[in-house]
């Protein structure tokens, strides 16, 4: 694989760019944020400054040009990322664009330290939830290695581009929807580092024509690593709503996934216990497979708000399985009178705190 590379900054090498009056190449001025290879693919991302966005394309054309017929190497996909201190963009106005996201009111991030917890299908059914208290709502597919959206609403088909040059997102149960696993294959790994999601990201949230939104809930990538706390930093974020099972062991990472968004200033909404019991539908017995309460406690012990527990249903995984929202299957589920009376809180919530003080919007 290390052959594949360096056969690959040698090609890339080989454009010329002209900085300062001064012919150099795109290796040499750092322009190349990270080359990948694995499984006979490469994952090429390209520094760019958006607001000289016309050249970075031209660049990126002339990259996959130059790459083209490379033995042992099957397919490769080359990313612009955003950075402003670049070359090219030298001598070049710095006033910064106004971005997609201005028509948003409130952007909520749904968070969880560790994955398994059921963020993704809070996620949906939360925004659903917000939808039928009377609210215009879109939802972000955040996680870019393991988009689960796409397959939560049963929708594969790819965003159309408005005339505009806008990604139009996909429409369903009257929400807006926009996520990586609409634009790729249900099998195909994303073999990215941070810089090229962090960009993916970026793309998603201010290049979507999200028209004038009450709310977007971002279902934000489990953990607390550099893609995490740099979305966290620098969207514009009304709050953060924590996901947990009472599991101690996943009330651990959720404690850090609320410490992290503390530290830059994003204000809690509250947790949310996710399978907090079990009710057996045959002899209707309750079971707390996770343990009672854990999430409640701790939200307590935190001094943040506990919006509410969501039990563990055979139906609500069956729902999801089909790709159909539990509350849009069965609204009148008691599961689903629960997702309401979360929703609620959290549009209180939201509206009393407003945006969190982010100014620069772009993610670098």
């Amino acid at each position: 694989m290390s052959q594949i590379r360096d056969l690959i900054i040698d090609r890339i090498k080989s454009i010329i760019i002209t900085v300062d009056g001064c012919k150099s190449n795109v290796i040499d001025e750092k322009l190349v944020d990270d080359i990948v290879v694995a499984n006979r693919k490469a994952f090429i991302s390209i520094r760019a400054d958006k607001s000289n966005i016309e050249k970075y394309k031209q660049l990126k054309i002339k990259v996959e040009k130059v790459l083209e017929n490379i033995d042992d190497l099957d397919s490769f996909s080359v990313t612009l990322t955003s950075h402003e201190d670049n070359p090219l963009s030298k001598n070049q106005s710095n006033k910064s664009t106004k971005k997609g996201i201005d028509s948003i009111s409130n952007i909520i991030a749904v968070a969880s330290g560790k994955g398994g917890v059921g963020k993704s299908t809070t996620s949906i059914n939360l925004a659903l939830a917000i939808k039928n208290l009377g609210y215009n709502v879109g939802i972000l597919d955040a996680d870019i290695y393991g988009p689960s959206i796409p397959k939560l609403v049963g929708e594969n088909k790819k965003p159309k581009v408005s005339d505009q040059g806008k990604i139009l997102p996909i429409i369903k149960y009257n929400i807006s929807i926009m996520s990586i696993g609409f634009l790729i294959s249900e099998d195909t790994p994303m073999i990215w580092r941070g810089p090229m999601v962090i960009s993916a990201i970026n793309q998603m949230l201010n290049d979507v024509d999200w028209g004038v939104l009450d709310f977007l809930i971002v279902d934000m990538p489990p953990g607390t690593g550099d893609v995490q706390l740099t979305m966290a930093q620098k969207v514009p974020m009304s709050g953060a709503v924590i996901i947990s099972t009472p599991q101690d062991l996943a009330l651990i990472d959720a404690k850090k996934g609320l410490e992290m968004f503390k530290k830059v200033n994003v204000p809690i909404i509250g947790i949310i216990e996710n399978m907090s019991t079990f009710i057996c539908p045959h002899c209707k017995e309750e079971t707390y497979i996770f343990g009672k309460e854990g999430a409640e406690f701790e939200a307590k012990r935190q001094n943040v708000d506990f919006l509410g527990g969501i039990p563990l249903e055979v139906a609500i995984r069956e729902t999801s399985d089909a790709g159909e929202p539990i509350l849009s299957c069965y609204p009148e589920a008691s599961v689903s009178k629960s997702f309401l009376s979360i929703a609620q809180k959290v549009v209180n919530k939201s509206d009393a705190k407003g945006k969190s003080n982010n100014p620069n919007l772009i993610i670098q």
